[in-house]
């Protein structure tokens, strides 16, 4: 399936979820590597979306499940959250919702976007990003990273991540999306060829090809990893809970104010 063929199909998946479980979508896009912007011919599409109940549905005592989500198969794989556990996730910071909220992939635009970036900008919380992009590239390096025979697109699971931290370290604002953006201000010149062998391996091989390891690359992403540490040992987080402000927004959005 190619992404223009998505861009037809989504929106119409969506509209006969709206139906079914009588919400509305504020906001869907692209996630994963096809957001990053470096998918293999065979990656599937990960979909992801916000949406509003009812109003009445936020009075129950029981409260509804706060996610759809579909049956993965070979297409796509397709996730969506409520607008209160958005909010609730927003108020922590959560790096996934930020990804989602700026990725360059978009199939419905409400203007919710432009709704809620105040608060992106409010619940921004430069420490807790860091944590989150460290402790995805520890993860993928010790489960995926020290073996004899490596899967390419691994690599990029540690990498984005760890460019991810210099970008905060250095801009102290969420980081951009496409991994390109981050190559091109953020990655080390010297590390530049290797990279682009990589993103060939990796945008024309199959998905579950492997190689030797890197060991250019493995050195590199340790020492990002030293960097991410020692800046993080020396951060405050001035971040503070954004409450009131979520709160207005929520009953803004569902037409309780």
């Amino acid at each position: 399936m190619k992404q223009e063929e998505m861009n037809i199909l989504v929106p119409q998946k969506l509209n006969e979820i709206e139906k079914e479980y009588n919400v509305t979508v504020l906001w869907a896009v692209e996630s994963g590597s096809r957001a990053w912007g470096f998918a293999s011919e065979d990656s599937d599409f990960d979909v992801r979306f916000i949406y509003k109940r009812e109003p009445s549905a936020y009075l129950k005592l029981k409260a509804d499940r706060d996610v759809i989500e579909l049956p993965v198969d070979d297409t796509w794989d397709v996730n969506g959250w409520d607008l209160d556990k958005t909010l609730i996730l927003l108020n922590r910071s959560n790096p996934t919702l930020y990804e989602w909220m700026n990725s360059p992939v978009k199939y419905v635009e409400t203007g919710f976007r432009q709704r809620i970036d105040p608060l992106l900008k409010t619940c921004f919380s430069e420490k807790k990003m860091l944590y989150h992009y460290l402790s995805t590239a520890r993860r993928t390096i010790h489960n995926f990273l020290q073996k004899e025979q490596v899967v390419p697109k691994k690599y990029f699971y540690a990498l984005r991540p760890l460019l991810a931290c210099r970008w905060i370290m250095e801009n102290h604002t969420e980081p951009p999306v496409l991994f390109r953006d981050l190559t091109e201000t953020v990655l080390p010149e010297h590390m530049k060829p290797f990279i682009d062998r990589l993103l060939d391996l990796k945008l024309h091989g199959p998905e579950k090809m492997k190689v030797a390891p890197i060991g250019e690359i493995d050195s590199f992403l340790e020492e990002e990893i030293v960097a991410a540490e020692s800046y993080l040992h020396t951060l405050e987080d001035p971040h503070e809970s954004s409450w009131e402000k979520l709160d207005t927004f929520s009953l803004e959005e569902i037409g309780m104010r």
